[in-house]
């Protein structure tokens, strides 16, 4: 049977599920586990352009995109933008430092497309992990992986063009391309508009 991707498994099943899916990917579930996580959480929708966080507030939630599109960026004292993470379908979103220890955050969280959420809050997450010791390891894994990528993104923005990048970024997420504006794509590869317009037109040229 074709396997499906998680933007297909959002469309037809419904939010919970379609967190049970991904938490699949990473670790087995018994059925009294998935009846006890979906206690843990609780939905939430965003309209396009609308904060599920902005820097200053303590972050209260950790958020799982079921539907959707957000973006994670702060702004600097000139008042331009700059774009740490893009989390659509299958992503985890929070100010990580602010939903752990309580400071004030130092990002802003919006929506890019109209979005359906789910959320816990750190009480929650807390007790979520007590009651069902597989999520633990879960979310170990998750921040394993953030590492790795993290990690990737620094060497990336050290070793490689600004075509290199661009490249890279649509070989690992095409359908994302699509769905991102092109001044929120240059500022997260760290480059100016009019960069990323010549790369896309010089790109055009050699097809």
């Amino acid at each position: 049977m074709k396997k499906l991707s998680l933007l297909s498994l959002m469309i037809s099943l419904p939010m919970i599920d379609v967190l049970f899916s991904h938490i699949e990917e990473k670790v087995i579930l018994k059925d009294e586990d998935r009846e006890t996580i979906s206690t843990f959480f609780s939905s939430k929708k965003l309209r396009k352009r609308q904060y599920l966080l902005q820097a200053g507030d303590v972050c209260q939630h950790l958020t799982f995109v079921c539907k959707g599109l957000l973006r994670t960026y702060n702004v600097d004292e000139k008042g331009d933008e700059h774009m740490s993470i893009f989390g659509w379908e299958g992503w985890w979103l929070s100010d990580f430092n602010s939903f752990l220890s309580g400071e004030a955050a130092l990002f802003n969280i919006d929506a890019i497309e109209d979005s359906e959420l789910l959320i816990i809050s750190r009480a929650d997450y807390d007790a979520l992990t007590l009651a069902v010791p597989i999520m633990d390891r879960y979310f170990r894994i998750l921040y394993q992986n953030s590492l790795v990528t993290k990690e990737r993104r620094l060497m990336s923005s050290i070793t490689h063009t600004a075509e290199e990048k661009y490249l890279l970024l649509v070989e690992s997420n095409p359908q994302i391309i699509e769905r991102i504006p092109q001044n929120l794509i240059a500022s997260y590869l760290g480059i100016a508009p009019e960069t990323l317009s010549r790369i896309k037109r010089n790109l055009a040229f050699r097809k």
